[in-house]
């Protein structure tokens, strides 16, 4: 028996708006028949054999902070934390430990990413 990655699934309000949050952060594409109930981010360029972020409406809100998130890595840093930002995200703090210096931010529903200096 082998087991592998199939999705990073999100609960959400709204699936359609948080997946399009996500296609324009992560330049993806949503799959084809994504609703406000499910959507689909495809890997890759329309790759639908590797791991995908899904969204799924659920009832409640979020409420607390995330137990995993997505780490992304940008080496134009400022540049993309302005376009994060444009997108609707929200800068919740700054860091740096060292030489490495991160982002958090919250996505258009809340949920925390980061955003590392690469």
């Amino acid at each position: 028996m082998s087991t592998s990655l199939f999705a990073v699934a999100f609960d959400c309000a709204d699936a359609a708006a948080l997946a399009r949050f996500w296609a324009e952060a992560l330049g993806q594409q949503v799959a084809e028949g994504s609703t406000s109930e499910r959507a689909v981010l495809l890997a890759g360029d329309g790759d639908t054999s590797g791991p995908r972020i899904t969204f799924n409406q659920v009832p409640e809100p979020k409420t607390v902070k995330n137990r995993l998130h997505l780490d992304l890595i940008s080496d134009t840093f400022d540049a993309e934390t302005e376009r994060l930002l444009s997108l609707g995200a929200q800068r919740l703090r700054d860091l740096q430990r060292g030489k490495a210096r991160w982002t958090t931010f919250a996505d258009i529903e809340g949920n925390e990413f980061d955003l590392i200096a690469g």
